[in-house]
């Protein structure tokens, strides 16, 4: 179910991505008299511009080859089209991988453990998880995990309250503790989801990331095979730097998924791709405002055709 598909909302989001790239696209076509090696190598200067990455770049330019090999029609609108096409190709297989969604009927408890860099819209996002599986029926609640700012729990609280779901808090614990007493709690009151945000942390600071294994460690004591997701949150406008971010939360946390923030506004939307692409992970949502159904359901189809 779709909870929140908004296509108009996704495009006005992306629209500094699509000037951004179908501009420059039909630039270069439009002045050729003929498509030839050397549009092919603008188009390819364009879309690594776009931030969709080098690798994902060169298989949609030489799969665009292929395609337009057995074309007549080489207009603009045909060379998008076959780009669009390609390139869905290459990023839906990773959207069918095991979905957020999916509950398992051996797990009356979902452990879902939310990742990121301070300023990622973690909390943000954790607070329209919550507001989703709600409306979806579900007992929900948050462990608030962060417990290295104040700010950040405060935060977390207002979340909890918009969506009307309970959250277990104490900034007087560690981190662990805190998870530690979510997840009784859930099992001793028969919760559905458990949400469990953490600190916000550098990719690059090793002692706050080996504190992920020790909550790890935590969960998977009390429920042995949680957390059942990992979901790393990314802000949209990071770029290629998202794609190192995820490398480095990679080492200590299983990932299962990436959630893209703050893509309404940005012109770096193709770095969602590139991730999807290269690192063989699926996105799971994509946040497009501050409302609580600002966060979308990732589809391929209606991403790429919103980007074009």
């Amino acid at each position: 179910m779709k909870l929140f598909s908004n296509l108009k909302k996704l495009k006005e989001g992306l629209t500094r991505t699509r000037e951004n790239l179908t501009t420059k696209i039909s630039e270069v076509i439009t002045r050729k008299v003929k498509i030839d090696e050397n549009t092919l190598d603008d188009l390819e200067e364009i879309l690594i511009n776009s931030d969709l990455g080098s690798k994902l770049t060169e298989q949609l330019i030489n799969n665009a080859k292929s395609a337009l090999l057995k074309e007549q029609d080489r207009t603009l609108d045909k060379i998008k089209e076959i780009l669009k096409k390609e390139l869905v190709k290459l990023i839906q297989p990773q959207e069918k991988k095991t979905s957020a969604d999916s509950l398992s009927d051996q797990n009356k408890v979902k452990i879902i453990l939310i990742i990121g860099i301070n300023g990622s819209g973690k909390s943000t996002t954790i607070g329209k998880l919550a507001y989703k599986y709600k409306t979806e029926g579900k007992k929900v609640i948050i462990g608030s995990a962060d417990t290295f700012r104040a700010a950040a729990n405060e935060q977390l609280k207002s979340w909890a309250t918009k969506a009307g779901v309970d959250l277990i808090e104490d900034i007087s614990k560690d981190p662990s503790a805190v998870v530690y007493e979510t997840v009784k709690s859930a099992l001793s009151n028969n919760y559905e989801i458990v949400l469990i945000d953490t600190a916000g942390r550098l990719h690059n600071n090793k002692n706050l990331m080996l504190e992920l294994n020790k909550i790890n460690g935590v969960i998977s004591n009390l429920i042995p095979g949680a957390p059942h997701e990992c979901l790393l949150v990314v802000d949209g406008n990071s770029g290629q730097n998202a794609i190192m971010q995820f490398e480095e939360f990679n080492k200590y946390s299983n990932l299962t998924g990436v959630i893209i923030t703050k893509l309404d506004g940005t012109a770096k939307g193709g770095s969602v791709l590139q991730i999807a692409s290269e690192k063989n992970i699926p996105i799971r949502y994509i946040g497009l405002g501050e409302g609580m159904e600002d966060l979308q359901e990732f589809n391929a189809e209606e991403f790429v055709d919103a980007m074009f």
